[in-house]
């Protein structure tokens, strides 16, 4: 991992993006926040907010290094193709999550080496907890502001527990599960479900269908710090980024 990035300065820049989410989250005038995008997901403000304020301070702190952005402007394949390293930002994940008003959605920010996740953070604003790792540094959680502690995945062998989506649930999850002894599931929304895998609170989050690559990158490299892995529909290929096309297929993540 570039040796000049400092994590700690991501989470501040994570933390700042979660304060600009939580003046519109707490705003009295909510219910007219959400707009809609061209294949109608919602978008809202606080999305564009906090993705100006990403931009704004990863631009400053580290010019040299370019951004995917869900919310910036799509970026030709041509022109990124050739990203050696670069930030992958999902500034709102969860937005349904936001709409609905449960606390459970975060802020993304990963830094991406030759197509890995080497670096991520996970903020959740509601709670005021981080999630966040290295490949070099180990995963930790934060809690506020008292000192951070590192978390390991479970490595169980028997007995796992799957988090599952709480927006985008799937029946075919169900086959998938039973092959890992899968005893208990529980569910949560945005990249929450990597940070309970790499966390230790579950073992298994298998995801069928389509996301885009924001929406992981951050999770992938917190889990895999942690110990644990993130592998192409049901492995047991490795999952990597900057593809031509941004969408991701399936995916399954362990921590085992």
């Amino acid at each position: 991992m570039n040796n000049q990035i400092q994590v700690s300065k991501i989470v501040s820049i994570a933390k700042l993006a979660g304060k600009a989410i939580l003046n519109i989250y707490h705003d009295a005038n909510f219910s007219q926040v959400v707009d809609f995008k061209s294949d109608n997901s919602p978008l809202t403000l606080a999305d564009k907010a906090a993705h100006d304020v990403i931009v704004d301070q990863l631009g400053r702190t580290y010019p040299e290094i370019p951004i995917i952005s869900e919310e910036g402007a799509e970026i030709p394949y041509e022109q990124r193709k050739v990203y050696k390293t670069y930030w992958l930002v999902d500034p709102l994940d969860g937005t349904k999550e936001f709409i609905k008003r449960n606390g459970e959605f975060t802020v993304n920010i990963a830094l991406i080496e030759n197509e890995v996740p080497v670096m991520g953070v996970v903020y959740v604003p509601v709670v005021d907890v981080t999630y966040y790792g290295g490949v070099e540094s180990g995963a930790f959680l934060e809690e506020g502001n008292s000192e951070p502690r590192q978390i390991r995945v479970n490595n169980k062998e028997s007995n796992r527990i799957a988090v599952r989506s709480k927006s985008h649930p799937a029946p075919e999850e169900e086959v998938v599960l039973e092959r890992y002894q899968v005893i208990e599931s529980i569910s949560r929304g945005s990249s929450l479900k990597f940070c309970m895998v790499a966390e230790g609170k579950a073992d298994i989050y298998y995801r069928h269908g389509p996301t885009m690559e924001w929406d992981t990158g951050a999770g992938q490299a917190v889990v895999e710090a942690a110990g644990g892995k993130v592998l192409m529909g049901t492995g047991p290929e490795s999952f990597v980024y900057n593809k031509p096309s941004l969408l991701n297929g399936s995916f399954l993540c362990l921590g085992f």
